[in-house]
């Protein structure tokens, strides 16, 4: 098992968290949604996929990791007060067991959709995390743990580099990177390619890697420019569609519905819905959908 070492340049201090687990252990299907820039719509992606893949049958959990507790507020629960959430897995890192994992998961209205809330105590991590090892994967023993209950996990991580993020990348076979097609937000992406690029030094191999472009708008020459320069510098991670500005979506966010169920034909929906077949969720099964990611991502 690797380390992966992050340093604090504000106070000097680094800690080390081990950053691979054998994902031939974990049988369900574990994607991230990250990025190194907030705003850029990744709580909004991690929902939509989410419902969508719950729309072809597949259980998913989803598992909020940022204190801000977007994805939490989505689904009507508040961070501020959250008892049972992803922080009690960091608390009780030591002696993780599914009953432990599954006091924390919440279930929602929403058919085969569940979630494990964030509390904004995850924002204490990092200099908890100071001179401990094993806290990176804190989230990959919890997806091994209760791998034969869901099919899918998908994982919302907070755009900080840290505990919290290094966790949502140890534990998943799939990287999702909504990108907002303006100028910061490709700023954002060349530091969590970066950020890769470091953590493949620590990986057995590399983590397959998907960008997609969000937010787009055809009317504006900014977008226009924006989605040509992600084409052409990641040509071969870059996914071929786009999430198109879609106000239906913050409509969806408010009523606490997702997306596919709020406006089931809307431009965004049937985006995701053409992102979700990128991946051949449709097809694929838990044991063999892994090759197809690799393949997907232009891995």
């Amino acid at each position: 098992m690797h380390g992966f070492c992050l340093s604090n340049g504000k106070h000097g201090d680094s800690f080390k968290i081990d950053a691979v687990i054998d994902k031939a252990e974990v049988n369900m299907l574990v994607w991230t949604v990250a990025n190194q820039k907030g705003g850029v719509g990744k709580t909004t992606t991690a929902v939509s996929l989410s419902g969508l893949a719950a729309e072809k049958g597949k259980r998913v959990l989803m598992v909020d990791l940022d204190p801000h507790g977007s994805l939490t507020s989505y689904f009507g629960e508040n961070a501020d007060t959250c008892t049972e959430s992803t922080y009690t897995l960091f608390e009780k890192s030591k002696i993780l067991t599914p009953s432990a994992v599954g006091n924390v998961i919440h279930r929602t209205k929403y058919e085969n959709m569940d979630f494990i809330p964030a509390s904004t105590a995850l924002a204490t991590l990092e200099r908890q995390a100071i001179g401990k090892d094993g806290l990176g994967l804190v989230v990959a023993k919890t997806a091994e743990l209760i791998s034969d209950r869901y099919d899918l996990m998908v994982i919302d991580s907070p755009p900080l580099l840290g505990v919290l993020m290094i966790n949502a990348l140890a534990a998943c076979e799939q990287l999702i990177i909504p990108v907002q097609t303006e100028f910061l937000a490709i700023k954002g992406l060349e530091r969590m390619v970066h950020t890769l690029n470091m953590l493949g030094r620590s990986r057995k191999k590399a983590l397959p890697y998907l960008i997609v472009p969000t937010m787009f708008d055809r009317r504006t020459q900014a977008s226009m420019a924006s989605l040509r320069q992600i084409k052409n510098d990641f040509s071969e991670r870059a996914w071929a569609g786009k999430i198109p500005v879609d106000t239906r979506l913050r409509d969806a966010s408010k009523a606490g519905v997702p997306p596919h169920l709020y406006d089931p034909q809307g431009r965004a929906v049937t985006a995701y819905r053409s992102l979700l077949k990128q991946f051949q969720l449709n097809e694929a099964l838990p044991s063999d959908a892994t090759s197809s990611f690799g393949a997907a991502a232009g891995a």
